[in-house]
């Protein structure tokens, strides 16, 4: 029974200690994925989805109305000078209010691990039985946990209220200057052929070229975040985009008969 006892607590110790090494080795990954930019792959491809889609949605409404096209590149940038600040400026005020309301129950979780910390600790004994954990097992995880304060409230955010302890690497200004570039990069490429200047009716039918690769492009790196088909993801991209274009370019020829 005693050694029983003992293979418990130490395959316990065993586990506490590879999930540490887990999360150290995570963190070290998630370093390096900052270092490397990919805290703004969001950004960037979310920017870039709206961009290509709402810019080439104008350009298929004025070429369905069969307006000149200058009046394309005064919409088009209109579109992206608009619609890209708006987006940034949207994300940076989203992300600057959860890091300030993440922040806000931080406080709250270390100010109640301080000052009532036989509520918390209870708390965690909760928390970890529901998970499986009982006898001494559950009193060694209690003990190992609430001896580090900043372990024990991180591990409060995380199991009571399900939110990411901040590490200090989000920036809401660099996501919100990250959605811009991605916006008008991606909403210039429908405009290359206007810009450029190809007259006749050439310039429409490489507008849609480029909007079809740029669209598909995005759509299959969404799957950085969705982890799901690249292939698939590409199409569905491809297939709003272009649902949006002919809903534009119907109105803009709708209108044009009309007036």
């Amino acid at each position: 029974m005693k050694q029983q006892k003992q293979r418990k607590q130490q395959a316990l110790e065993q586990e506490i200690l590879e999930a540490k090494r887990a999360h150290e080795n995570q963190t070290a990954v998630e370093h390096l994925h900052v270092r490397g930019g990919g805290t703004y792959i969001k950004d960037l491809v979310y920017g870039a989805n709206d961009g290509i889609i709402t810019t080439f949605a104008v350009v298929a409404g004025v070429a369905g109305a069969g307006l000149d096209p200058k009046i394309v590149l005064i919409l088009g940038f209109a579109n992206l000078l608009a619609d890209g600040l708006s987006m940034a400026v949207g994300n940076y005020l989203g992300t600057r209010s959860e890091e300030r309301y993440i922040e806000r129950e931080q406080k709250m979780e270390e100010w109640e691990v301080q000052y009532l910390p036989k509520e918390e600790t209870a708390e965690i004994r909760g928390i970890y039985k529901k998970k499986g954990f009982e006898g001494k097992d559950l009193e060694r995880a209690v003990e190992i946990i609430t001896s580090d304060k900043k372990r024990w409230v991180n591990v409060m955010m995380v199991e009571e209220l399900g939110l990411m302890p901040p590490d200090g690497t989000s920036n809401a200004v660099q996501n919100g200057i990250a959605t811009f570039i991605a916006f008008a990069i991606a909403g210039f490429l429908p405009l290359v052929p206007y810009v450029f200047g190809f007259g006749g009716n050439y310039a429409f039918p490489i507008a849609i070229a480029m909007a079809a690769i740029a669209e598909f492009a995005v759509g299959s790196a969404r799957v950085l975040i969705t982890k799901g088909n690249w292939l698939r993801s590409g199409i569905e991209m491809l297939v709003v985009g272009f649902s949006a274009a002919v809903v534009a370019y119907g109105i803009g020829a709708l209108i044009e008969r009309i007036a």
